[in-house]
């Protein structure tokens, strides 16, 4: 895998090993940054985190910090390896723990940004609501999706935007 854009573009880094995770295209990954626009100085947290790819990117592209979980061992060995390769690991927070539980213990501050790619068979609903509750008001949820499945309606936020990737879309939303 690589940075595709910003201060680290064209470095490379590893991906997890086995089936467990399904790292974001490069295609889906420029298409969710180019929504985004400047991101210089913000906040994101990289929710199912996987390879820490979107972590990685935020970070090539200006964001002051990203905090990427996963409950995988080998995902999250992955990400702090990368970090360390990468030269980012005052930039880049791994943790190894279950989406749900983190939120049920962390003190977190809100974050601008808020990236969710849920493993699609197991979408977590409940989990991505709670998730909504530690997004800066103004901030923006970007959520990975199965392609054929319907946008799912989170409470306090708008959808906004949705691009298409084959197999999978991006929703983008805002609070209403």
């Amino acid at each position: 895998m690589r940075i595709i854009a910003g201060k680290y573009g064209g470095r490379v880094f590893d991906s997890p090993k086995g089936h467990r995770t399904h790292p974001m295209s490069d295609r889906m990954r420029g298409g969710l940054f180019n929504t985004l626009g400047d991101i210089e100085g913000l906040m994101l947290l990289d929710a199912f985190a996987g390879s820490g790819a979107i972590s990685f990117e935020a970070i090539s592209r200006g964001a002051k910090h990203a905090t990427a979980i996963d409950v995988d061992k080998g995902a999250i060995t992955t990400i702090v390896n990368n970090a360390h390769a990468l030269g980012l690991e005052k930039e880049v927070k791994a943790v190894r723990a279950r989406v749900s539980s983190w939120l049920e213990t962390a003190k977190a501050e809100p974050f601008d940004i808020i990236t969710a790619d849920p493993p699609y068979d197991d979408l977590q609903n409940p989990t991505l609501q709670k998730l909504t509750t530690i997004l800066k008001h103004g901030g923006v949820f970007v959520l990975s999706w199965p392609g054929k499945a319907q946008a799912p309606s989170l409470d306090g936020l708008e959808l906004v935007k949705q691009n298409n990737y084959g197999d999978s879309q991006l929703l983008f939303y805002k609070f209403i």
